[in-house]
C-alpha cells in the first residue's frame, strides 16, 4: 500500500498494545539530539497546518535530515526534540492482485489486517520537531528545518520565538 492511504485520520485510533500481537517497533532512534543542559535564546518549531497521521518512517526521516545539517554547521550547540509521539498502530488486509488471484484470498471475510507499521496523530498547529539554538544558529535552524519539512506528508510551517528569560536566571547574568 502507499503511504498516502494513511494519511488521513479515520476512526478510533488502535493502541492497545497489549492485545495486538507482531506491532512492529518504532523506527524513531531518539527523540532529542543535541546538548539539552545548554540555555539557549530562540526556538524553532516546525508546526503542523492540517489534521494528518505521520508514519513512523517519515518522522525518523525528517529527524535525520534536520539533525545533520544542525550537526554538520553548528557542531554541538543545539537542542532537538521529536515532539509526537507514533503510537496509532497501521493495519492492512493484504489482497493479491492479478491472475488467478482469486484462489489466494478471501476479500471481505475476516478483513481486519494485520499490524504494518506506525503513525502519529497530529492535530492543526501543533509542533511536530522543536530545535533550540543560539544568534549564531538562526539561519541554521530555518535551513535545517526547511529540509526536514520536505520529508513530511503535511504541509508545514516554521514558527520562530524568542525564549524569554527567567528573572531569576537576569540575575545570575548580572552577578
Amino acid at each position: 500500500m502507499k503511504a498516502r492511504n494513511y494519511r488521513e485520520v479515520k476512526g478510533v485510533p488502535y493502541t492497545r498494545t497489549k492485545y495486538i500481537h507482531g506491532s512492529p517497533q518504532s523506527k524513531i532512534m531518539k527523540f532529542t539530539m543535541g546538548e539539552p543542559s545548554l540555555s539557549y535564546d530562540y526556538e524553532f518549531s516546525l508546526v503542523s497546518d492540517k489534521k494528518v497521521q505521520i508514519r513512523h518512517n517519515a518522522l525518523e526521516a525528517a529527524r535525520v535530515v534536520v539533525n545533520h545539517e544542525l550537526q554538520t554547521r553548528l557542531g554541538n550547540n543545539f537542542y532537538m526534540r521529536v515532539v509526537p509521539l507514533p503510537h496509532v498502530i497501521l493495519r492492512e488486509n493484504k489482497m493479491i492482485f492479478g491472475a488467478h488471484a482469486d484462489r489466494l484470498q478471501d476479500g471481505m471475510r475476516r478483513a481486519f489486517g494485520k499490524p504494518v507499521g506506525r503513525a502519529a496523530r497530529v492535530d492543526p498547529g501543533q509542533p511536530i520537531i522543536k530545535v533550540y539554538v543560539n544568534e549564531n544558529g538562526i539561519e541554521t535552524a530555518k535551513i535545517a528545518l526547511k529540509r526536514g519539512k520536505d520529508k513530511l506528508p503535511t504541509t508545514c510551517r516554521i514558527v520562530m520565538e524568542k525564549i524569554k528569560k527567567s528573572p531569576v536566571e537576569v540575575e545570575k547574568v548580572a552577578d
